[in-house]
C-alpha cells in the first residue's frame, strides 16, 4: 500500500518536473461521488459513496517507422474515504505496449478483452447496477498480453493471454471479435461476439450488440457463464435504453441472471443525466435488485461527476 502511494506520488513529480523532456504524457482522472440511499437487506442507510474514482497517467512516444510506444499507470481513488484499512487506493490498467500496422501489443494488467467489448451498453457501468453484480466477466487481468488487431472494413479482433504466474494455476484466455464504433458516433450499429476460457474460474460466452433508432440508444447482451469446478451455468441478458433531451440523458437497463437449478436474479435501474459542461455531469438514479436466494436490495442516488 505505502508502495502504491509512493509510486504516485514519483509519477506526479516525475511528470510537473519533467515535463519538458515528457510532453507525450497526459494526467486525467474522474472525480465520481454520490449520496445515496442504500437497503441490502438490513434497513435503509445513508451513504456518500465514490464510484470508481480515479487518476491515470499515460502517453506514447512515436519509434520511428510506423512503430510507437504506448504506456499507462492508472490507479482507482476511493474519493469518499471509507475504504477498509484505509486502502482507499487500488491498481487499475497498468501497462506498457508497442502500435503499429500489425495492431498494438500491451503487456501488464489490463481489461480483459471479453470486458472491452462491452462498448457503452451497460449505462450503469461503475455504480451498484453495474452487470458485473450478477454476471462473471467484467475481469481486469494481471500478468496478461493482450493483442488488439488493426481495424478491418470495421471489424477488430481482440486476444488476452494470462499467464498462470505459479506452478498450481493453469493458462486462461479472452478473446473477442466487434463491428462498428462502440460509441455510435460514426455507424448507428456495434455488434461484438466474445468469450472466456478459464479466466478466475469462469468459462463465458458472450454477444453485445447496440444502435441508435429515433435517437435512442438501445443495447444488449446475451450472456451464459459456467463455473469450472462446479459446471453450474447461468444464463442472462440485459437490455438498456438511453435518451438524451438538450442536456438531460434519461436512461433505463434491465439485467436477468437465471442459475441452473433456481435462484433466479434481477436488476431493474432508471436514472437521468444533466450535463453542467462537457466534462461534468449531475446524475441519479434508482436501482432494485429481486433476488430469488438472498435479501432484495435498493439503491437511490444523487452524484457528481467531473473528468479531467
Amino acid at each position: 500500500m505505502n508502495f502504491t502511494k509512493q509510486a504516485i506520488a514519483m509519477a506526479v513529480l516525475s511528470v510537473t518536473s519533467f515535463s519538458t523532456f515528457a510532453a507525450s504524457i497526459d494526467i486525467y482522472g474522474k472525480a465520481n461521488l454520490s449520496v445515496q440511499s442504500s437497503d441490502e437487506g438490513e434497513g435503509s442507510f445513508t451513504e456518500i459513496r465514490s464510484n470508481a474514482s480515479r487518476l491515470g497517467f499515460k502517453g506514447e512516444h512515436d519509434l520511428g517507422d510506423g512503430l510507437e510506444v504506448v504506456y499507462k499507470a492508472e490507479f482507482q481513488i476511493d474519493l469518499d474515504g471509507d475504504s477498509e484499512n484505509g486502502d482507499n487506493i487500488r491498481d487499475r490498467n497498468q501497462y506498457v505496449g508497442l502500435k503499429g500496422s500489425f495492431g498494438g501489443v500491451f503487456l501488464g494488467k489490463n481489461d480483459s478483452a471479453l470486458k472491452q467489448m462491452q462498448g457503452r451498453v451497460d449505462l450503469f457501468n461503475d455504480y451498484n447496477a453495474d452487470i458485473k453484480y450478477l454476471w462473471r466477466g467484467e475481469n481486469r487481468v494481471a500478468n496478461s498480453l493482450t493483442y488488439k488487431s488493426p481495424w478491418f472494413a470495421d471489424f477488430q479482433l481482440a486476444l488476452t493471454y494470462i499467464a498462470e504466474d505459479s506452478v498450481d494455476d493453469e493458462d486462461a484466455y479472452s478473446v473477442g471479435v466487434r463491428y462498428g464504433d462502440k460509441d455510435l458516433k460514426k455507424s448507428n450499429f456495434y455488434a461484438a461476439v466474445a468469450m472466456d476460457s478459464e479466466v478466475r474460474g469462469y468459462d463465458v460466452v458472450r454477444a453485445i450488440a447496440s444502435t441508435k433508432v429515433a435517437g435512442i440508444k438501445l443495447g444488449a447482451i446475451i450472456h451464459t457463464q459456467e463455473n469450472i469446478d462446479t459446471g453450474k451455468e447461468l444464463d442472462g441478458v440485459m437490455v438498456s435504453a438511453g435518451y438524451t433531451v438538450n442536456k438531460v440523458t434519461y436512461k433505463g437497463q434491465i439485467q436477468t441472471a437465471n442459475t441452473d437449478g433456481g435462484d433466479d436474479q434481477m436488476g431493474i435501474s432508471i436514472g437521468a443525466d444533466y450535463k453542467l459542461a462537457k466534462s461534468t455531469k449531475l446524475f441519479t438514479f434508482f436501482s432494485t435488485f429481486d433476488m430469488d436466494s438472498q435479501a432484495d436490495e435498493d439503491y437511490l442516488a444523487i452524484g457528481l461527476e467531473h473528468k479531467f
